[in-house]
C-alpha cells in the first residue's frame, strides 16, 4: 500500500472549502480520471474511474466526518482499495489549508506499474492543485452537507 500526501492552501474560508469537498458528485470537475461519483446516501458513494484506459467502479464509505475539520473514508467494494482523510485547517478568515492523505493499494498490473513510477502521487497532487483552482475560481461552494458522521 502506498501513502500519498498533498497539502494546498486555498483562498477561501474554511467553511467554503469544506462545504465544496462534501459535494462528491462535483469531483469529476477537478479529479483527473474520475468519470462519475454518485452519492448513494450520507455515508456511501459509488465511483467510476478511468485511468490509463482502465475503467474501475468501486464504493466508498465515509467513516468519520466533522464539519470544517475532516472527512475520512475507505473503500468497501470493487477492485480499488484505498482509505484516506482530508483535513481542513483555518489559516485566517480567507485562507484554508487542505491536506489529503491517502493509502492506496493498486489493483491490477497497470496500476502497480503506475504506482511504482509515481503516477498515483502525481495525479493526487494535480487533483489538489485543480481543487484549489476550482474553488478559488468559483469563489463559493456549489452546495454543502454539514452533518456529523462518527466512527463505528
Amino acid at each position: 500500500m502506498s501513502t500519498v500526501r498533498e497539502t494546498v492552501e486555498v483562498e477561501v474560508p474554511v467553511h467554503t472549502a469544506y462545504n465544496q469537498w462534501t459535494q462528491f458528485e462535483e469531483f469529476p470537475n477537478f479529479m483527473e480520471g474520475v468519470e462519475e461519483v454518485r452519492q448513494l446516501d450520507d455515508r456511501h458513494n459509488h465511483w467510476t474511474t478511468k485511468i490509463s484506459g482502465v475503467r474501475r467502479e468501486f464504493d466508498t464509505e465515509i467513516v468519520d466526518q466533522l464539519p470544517d475539520e475532516r472527512i475520512t473514508w475507505r473503500t468497501t467494494s470493487g477492485d480499488t482499495k484505498q482509505k484516506g482523510t482530508v483535513r481542513f485547517q483555518r489559516v485566517d478568515d480567507t485562507h484554508t489549508r487542505v491536506e489529503l492523505v491517502m493509502d492506496v493499494e493498486p489493483g491490477g498490473t497497470a496500476e502497480k506499474a503506475a504506482d511504482m513510477i509515481g503516477v498515483i502521487d502525481r495525479r493526487v497532487k494535480g487533483d489538489m492543485r485543480r481543487f484549489k483552482e476550482y474553488i478559488e475560481r468559483r469563489g463559493g461552494e456549489s452546495g454543502a452537507w454539514r452533518g456529523r458522521i462518527t466512527p463505528g
